[in-house]
């Protein structure tokens, strides 16, 4: 049988009753109710004969003077409603550049509103994994890296897939292009990135994954679009299978893109709401890892121009040259050895690292080894 356990009221009740009876002493019931001496009297003087003023009663203020005002209160609410997507930090920096006279609460002040109105989703929680040892190269200045990617795909409301196309700045977060795109074709991402160099100039980094068509799985990884960045001088750098931290900037701007992209009837309409989110991305929305700032207030475009067409591709005299023919081959020392198809029609350097052991190059690009006696490259490590 368990224990009987009784209310602090019923104890209040009891301590009341004890002391009317006129048998017990303050210090009395102080030591039997196990209380001190003041909460014996605040409890006699609260008694007014009715047992509901043994109750306890609000600890609320009766005045709050730093209470936030029920009319900027509304306008938070009104910004979250505009922007359900976007956390207080934000929603309060861009009231200030709205209406910068009035004193708005801070972001955990407007966060503690939020969610007591309901209008805060909570995070699930997702396992962190284990990061690479090899690290990127630095990009702190804008147009040093640009990272390129395809979002995944999604159905359109004609049930129709759209792959988006997304480019960005990795030092100031803007998003240069989000193209939507029936399906991945490595063309339309070509005629991409000469509109970008046209408007943009030219990277000294283009960031991807191993996916076609940024990459392939012949001679070093290398594809056609990655050959023609490397014409006019940009390094394709990759990130690690299985390593989408190593491109991390790209990956949360996705995640903002899959959270408020609203869906499309067909393609053309889903261009619109693509360029809608990212304007609002790079103009509107306030960015804490910038200060605060829009990515459109700290990109400035590359002083390396575009020129239009694939400089001529010149080697150092020590250094011996193949042409690369369609099937992807070359030939040396009267053997044909395989290099990539993606080469086709290139010029590529061979030089002297060993004795009869050979580097290849793409410009100053390393594609791979060829050993002594061998008929196969040995892909270099990139």
């Amino acid at each position: 049988m368990p224990w009987n356990q009784e209310s602090p009221m019923n104890q209040r009740i009891k301590l009341v009753a004890d002391w009317l009876s006129g048998n017990f002493t303050k210090s009395q019931l102080a030591r039997r109710f196990g209380v001190s001496r003041p909460t014996v009297d605040k409890w006699i003087s609260r008694h007014n004969g009715d047992l509901k003023s043994l109750a306890e009663v609000s600890r609320r203020p009766h005045n709050s003077p730093n209470k936030t005002d029920d009319k900027i209160l509304a306008r938070v609410v009104a910004m979250k409603e505009a922007h359900d997507k976007w956390g207080p930090k934000k929603l309060i920096e861009l009231l200030r550049i709205e209406d910068p006279s009035i004193d708005w609460p801070s972001p955990s002040t407007a966060g503690q509103w939020l969610d007591r109105l309901g209008l805060v989703s909570k995070r699930r929680f997702k396992r962190r994994h284990g990061t690479s040892h090899i690290e990127m190269r630095e990009a702190n200045d804008p147009n040093k890296t640009w990272c390129v990617d395809y979002k995944g795909q999604f159905k359109m409301l004609n049930a129709q897939l759209c792959f988006p196309l997304t480019v960005t700045d990795h030092a100031s977060r803007l998003i240069l292009a989000c193209r939507a795109h029936p399906k991945i074709m490595t063309q339309p991402v070509k005629q991409t990135f000469e509109r970008l160099f046209q408007d943009y100039g030219m990277p000294e980094v283009i960031r991807s994954d191993n996916g076609v068509p940024f990459a392939s799985p012949g001679l070093a990884r290398i594809s056609t679009l990655a050959v023609w960045w490397i014409r006019l001088g940009i390094y394709p750098e990759r990130t690690m299978p299985g390593r989408p931290a190593q491109n991390g900037r790209h990956e949360r701007m996705h995640r903002s893109l899959k959270l408020e992209l609203p869906l499309g009837s067909n393609l053309v309409e889903q261009q619109l709401l693509l360029e809608h989110f990212r304007h609002e991305f790079n103009y509107v929305r306030p960015h804490e890892a910038l200060g605060m700032k829009r990515p459109g207030d700290v990109y400035v475009p590359s002083t390396r121009r575009y020129p239009g067409c694939l400089p001529d591709v010149e080697y150092p005299a020590e250094m011996r040259v193949r042409s690369v023919r369609q099937d992807g081959s070359i030939k040396w020392n009267g053997k044909l050895v395989f290099v990539s198809e993606a080469l086709s029609g290139e010029r590529i350097g061979l030089k002297e690292a060993e004795d009869d052991v050979w580097d290849l190059y793409l410009c100053d690009y390393p594609l791979g080894r060829l050993g002594r006696g061998m008929t196969r490259v040995q892909a270099s490590n990139v």
